[in-house]
């Protein structure tokens, strides 16, 4: 006779109990907890170059926002930091709490991958399957190592690749009329 080991499922309450140090964070995908180190400059810049290209657009159009590293609390077992979220001003207030927190998903989520195959595993399947089951209607994937950016959009129930964009190619959405921007501008020199 074998015994099944139990896996510990996780939760947004376990996260009170974790050492709070700058630099850490915690994600929950499905009741498992990842841990993750404050990521490299260059890894920084991308998702700063990507949050300010975003946020331009939504300064000049008025359709939404542009976060930087939000945290996303869906349940109890689900909890993330993106590297930048874009939400419609109509979203945003259907899924903003009173303390400035989403409680569920914009409608861009867009992610730069960090070095390793746990990191790029979590954001190319437990994030895609995540969001997807959530109903982000896009996602962008930054891999500033290939300089190239793949793009997820929702196609019936879930996220396809619609696209791998590289550094000469423009990028664009239809959830953002008249957006563009040269992949290339995206990351460091």
């Amino acid at each position: 006779m074998t015994q099944a080991t139990a896996q510990i499922r996780w939760t947004i309450h376990d996260l009170e109990v974790l050492p709070q140090s700058e630099g850490t964070r915690y994600e929950i995908i499905d009741g498992e907890l990842f841990v993750t180190r404050s990521p490299h400059r260059c890894h920084q810049q991308a998702a700063g170059r990507v949050f300010a290209v975003l946020d331009t657009w939504s300064a000049e159009t008025g359709l939404g926002e542009a976060i930087p590293a939000p945290g996303i609390v869906v349940s109890d077992a689900d909890s993330v930091i993106p590297d930048v979220a874009w939400v419609s001003n109509e979203r945003l207030a259907l899924i903003e709490d009173e303390a400035g927190h989403l409680t569920d998903f914009p409608e861009l989520v867009v992610e730069v991958l960090s070095p390793g195959t746990n990191n790029i595993r979590r954001d190319r399947e437990a994030k895609l399957k995540l969001y997807s089951i959530r109903g982000v209607q896009e996602y962008w994937i930054c891999d500033r190592f290939t300089r190239q950016v793949e793009v997820y959009r929702r196609q019936a129930a879930q996220l396809v690749l619609s696209a791998t964009l590289l550094s000469q190619d423009t990028l664009t959405s239809p959830l953002l009329p008249g957006f563009s921007c040269q992949v290339e501008h995206l990351f460091s020199r």
